[in-house]
């Protein structure tokens, strides 16, 4: 495997003036780990520069450094790639599950090179999640102030009226924890059941079940059908698609004022 030369350490050495990243976020661009797993990495003594044992996850790193982890030379970083997922019901977003449930990991085709979840759907939801073998990309993307609109389709028991949803509109706090206003339009009654569209910009732990308990209604199918310009379609459940390569660089330019709210 070929090494990537990175980054010399930074402070007294003779590589001042030349543009550098922290060596976690060098890791997470080539695809090796998240963020967080790279600091974990470090913190471990796994990861070296230079030859040297690094434990901070805050040294900077340039062009001319060499990074190794576990001894193996870090790869090359490859061009930035996105997929889109069509999560199903019943699988968490996550690596490893110390209960043991199946993880979207699981089910993904074994040729997908490491890839990364552009944020999380909860257990029970289902849709669009996307994955990215970009740490970089990953990180922007679920930062609320990218101004990425997240759609759902979303199934609540009762027939809600549009002043129900006056405190999501506007936005509240629940257990102590602030969320952003929501648009949320009423689409259809069905049975004792109706179907809304939510839409917000940010994806926080069961956001959308939880602030619909405040408003009195219990959630009993959810479904994310867009991630700002990337739509869910018509991708059956299980499966995997990858964005054009042409396509990645201006879907991930400057946001256009539809992907707003």
């Amino acid at each position: 495997m070929a090494d990537i030369h990175i980054a010399k350490i930074s402070g007294d050495n003779h590589n001042s003036g030349i543009p550098g990243s922290r060596v976690a976020k060098v890791l997470s661009r080539a695809g090796v780990a998240s963020r967080r797993e790279a600091e974990r990495m470090i913190a471990a003594h796994r990861v070296a520069v230079n030859g040297k044992s690094i434990d901070s996850p805050a040294l900077n790193v340039t062009v001319m450094d060499r990074i190794t982890v576990d001894g193996k030379p870090l790869p090359p970083p490859e061009p930035p790639r996105i997929w889109l997922y069509h999560k199903p019901a019943g699988l968490v977003t996550t690596t490893r599950d110390e209960q043991g449930r199946a993880t979207v990991f699981d089910n993904l085709p074994p040729d997908l090179p490491r890839v990364m979840p552009v944020g999380r759907l909860d257990l029970n939801s289902e849709g669009l999640l996307l994955l990215t073998n970009d740490g970089g990309i990953k990180r922007e993307l679920e930062l609320p102030s990218t101004g990425w609109v997240r759609c759902y389709r979303v199934r609540i028991k009762g027939r809600p009226t549009r002043a129900d949803f006056a405190p999501l509109v506007k936005g509240l706090v629940t257990d102590g924890e602030r969320f952003q206003p929501m648009t949320v339009s009423i689409d259809r009654q069905q049975g004792a059941n109706a179907w809304v569209t939510v839409r917000l910009c940010e994806g926080k732990n069961r956001q959308i079940r939880r602030a619909m308990t405040v408003s009195g209604f219990a959630v009993n199918r959810l479904i994310r059908i867009s991630h700002g310009p990337f739509q869910l379609g018509t991708l059956a459940a299980g499966t995997v698609a990858e964005v054009p390569a042409r396509d990645v660089q201006g879907r991930l330019g400057p946001l256009q004022n539809d992907q707003r709210l």
